[in-house]
This record gives C-alpha cells, sequence and structure tokens, in this order.
C-alpha cells in the first residue's frame, strides 16, 4: 500500500500532479459559482485559481523535471569535456536520481580509465626514451671504439709490416713486443669501454656488503703505490689506525680507488709530493688524494668526468675513460665527489657513510 502511494517515479509524480490540478480546477468552478456574487465576478475568481493552477504546476514541474534535467545535463557536458570534478548531485529517488547515480559511476569508471591509459601512455614512453637511450649508447659505444682502435690500429699494422721486411732479430723482437702491448691496450680499452656502458645504461648491478674501508685502501695503494716499480714521487699519506666499516660493492669502490689512484701517479710532477687522507667525521668516511702537479684549467674542472677527456697540456695521455667510471660508480650510490686546484696541485674527493 505505501509503495501504492509512493511518488518513486516521474510518471507517478505528472499522474499525481495532474490529478490535484483536475481536482483544484473542479473544486475552484463549484467555490466561484456557488458563491453569491455576479457572473462576472465569479468568472475572474475562478480564473485568478487557474492563474495559481498554472504557476503552481510550473513550479512543481520545474522542480520534478526541469531542473533535475538541467543537472544532468551540466554533468555531461563537464563529462563530455573529461572534467570529473562536479559528479551529479541529485538526491531523489526518481528516475532522474537513478540516471545521476548512473552517471556519477559512469564519471568514476572512466575517469579511472583514463589514469589507467595515462600510466599506461607515461610507461609506453619512458620504454620508447629508454630504447632510444639504448640505441643511442650503442651507436656512441661503436663510435668510440672505432675511433679509440685507429691508433694503436695503424701502429699494429705499421709493425707488422716492419717484421715483414726487417731481417734483424732484435728489430723483430722489439717489434713484436709493440704489437703484443698495443693488443693488449685495446682489449684493455674494449673492455672498460663496455664496462662504463654497463653503468651508464644501469644495466650494472651493485654487489653491497659490509667490509672494511681503511684495508681496501690500504690493499690498493700498496699495490699501486708501495710495491710498484715506477714511484718517482713522495709518498704522504694518513689513514685510521681503526677498522672503519661501510656498506657499498667492494669491487667497484677498488676501481674507484686504483683510477684515483693511478691518475694522480700518472700526473705528479718528478719528485713531488702525492698525499692519500683517509678520515673519519660525523659518521662519514672521507677519501682524498692530492698530487703535485700541473693544475687542471678552471673551464675544464666539471669536463674531467666526461668520456675521452684529456688534458691537451698534459704530459700522459690515456683512455679517459677512468675519471668517467669513477663519476659513474659514485653517481650510481649518490656519494659526493669531486676535485679542486690547490696550491701546488690538484686533488680529487669522495665521502661515504660509515656503517656499524
Amino acid at each position: 500500500m505505501k509503495e501504492l502511494f509512493s511518488l518513486r517515479t516521474v510518471r507517478k509524480k505528472i499522474l499525481m500532479l495532474s490529478k490535484l490540478a483536475g481536482a483544484v480546477l473542479i473544486f475552484s468552478y463549484i467555490l466561484s459559482t456557488g458563491l453569491p456574487i455576479s457572473e462576472d465576478a465569479s468568472f475572474l475568481l475562478w480564473l485568478g485559481f487557474v492563474l495559481l493552477l498554472v504557476l503552481g504546476i510550473d513550479f512543481f514541474m520545474g522542480r520534478f523535471i526541469t531542473k533535475p534535467i538541467d543537472k544532468l545535463n551540466a554533468s555531461a557536458k563537464c563529462m563530455a569535456e573529461l572534467d570529473f570534478s562536479a559528479p551529479c548531485d541529485l538526491a531523489s529517488t526518481d528516475e532522474f536520481g537513478e540516471l545521476s547515480a548512473s552517471l556519477n559511476t559512469l564519471a568514476e569508471n572512466l575517469q579511472q580509465a583514463l589514469a589507467r591509459l595515462k600510466d599506461a601512455n607515461t610507461q609506453l614512453e619512458k620504454d620508447v626514451e629508454k630504447e632510444r637511450l639504448l640505441l643511442a649508447e650503442r651507436k656512441e659505444l661503436v663510435d668510440s671504439l672505432s675511433h679509440e682502435m685507429k691508433t694503436p690500429l695503424g701502429i699494429i699494422r705499421a709493425y707488422a709490416e716492419g717484421l715483414q721486411d726487417e731481417t734483424d732479430e732484435a728489430k723483430k723482437q722489439r717489434y713484436a713486443q709493440v704489437i703484443v702491448s698495443e693488443v693488449e691496450r685495446m682489449n684493455d680499452l674494449i673492455v672498460t669501454l663496455l664496462d662504463l656502458s654497463a653503468l651508464e645504461s644501469g644495466t650494472a648491478q651493485l654487489n653491497v656488503t659490509r667490509f672494511d674501508f681503511v684495508e681496501l685502501v690500504e690493499t690498493v695503494a700498496g699495490r699501486l703505490l708501495v710495491d710498484a716499480p715506477d714511484t718517482n714521487f713522495e709518498l704522504q699519506y694518513e689513514l685510521p689506525e681503526q677498522k672503519v666499516f661501510v656498506r657499498t660493492d667492494r669491487q667497484r669502490m677498488e676501481q674507484v680507488l686504483g683510477n684515483l689512484i693511478v691518475n694522480a701517479k700518472k700526473n705528479v710532477y718528478p719528485g713531488g709530493a702525492l698525499r692519500l687522507e683517509l678520515t673519519v667525521d660525523d659518521g662519514a668516511l672521507y677519501f682524498s688524494i692530492f698530487n703535485q702537479g700541473r693544475p687542471i684549467p678552471e673551464s675544464d674542472l666539471s669536463k674531467i668526468w666526461t668520456k675521452f677527456y684529456r688534458d691537451s697540456g698534459a704530459e700522459y695521455s690515456g683512455s679517459g675513460l677512468g675519471l668517467s667510471i669513477v663519476a659513474q660508480i659514485l653517481s650510481m650510490q649518490k656519494l659526493p665527489y669531486g676535485a679542486e686546484n690547490q696550491a701546488g696541485g690538484v686533488r680529487f674527493y669522495f665521502s661515504i657513510p660509515v656503517t656499524e
């Protein structure tokens, strides 16, 4: 019974409104004709009732039909422009309320679908950019190898031709040694370039372990500075007496130390000072190596970490890859590093957090 008289549909509301309008018309006609007034006055009174009835119907039609349709239309326009910030707020229980709820559900589903589509598009752009970078890196690697191989290949060819024509056994032996040396140089260059390419592309992974960094510095410095035969410099060093542990990739940090030490060793003046320092302060381990020698031009200090950088004024000319590998390894771990000119030479440094 309750459901029978409820106004849960637009049709029932219109039907009820039409019935009320008919009843009001009949009632107003009976009332206006039953009063002891003239026919003209009775007609005017009835006309007033009709006017009020029309205004009432217009009000209720606007509330039940026009206003909900306007709200639905406004929400649909926002959805058409992909604006889902203002959902339809119809709270009625009729067909317009159901349509409003369906429209809001549609808007929510569309918003989620567009968000997923946007994420997929972003990922696709990243994949395309990554592929483009990989292709560019491969091309750069090939170009670099082609460029760097020209000199050793030219030397090998020249000395190989000399071996064919030379009759002196001593010279043949020397020519063969040069060829072997250049082949080893080419092999080292290829291995280094491939390693650097892996670091730059992010395919190289860090094998993080806990170890004593002081012991690592002593090992690398002992091999390259103390036990080496070509020590035409004055070695100075300061290391902590106690063990200092860090968590990082031991092999990669050995590369960093080796490249920095070799760079300092090859650029120190003959008989000049080479000073290695390792200090602990405020939870961090600070490594620095200083060599007396020619300063780096200030305009080149930011360039020394790039591939194939060579100081045109330096006596030693290496592959130009050592410092670039240092920069890549330290950058992968977000460790601060740098180089600076000091009085009489150049200092390279980096720091790493200590661990218990």
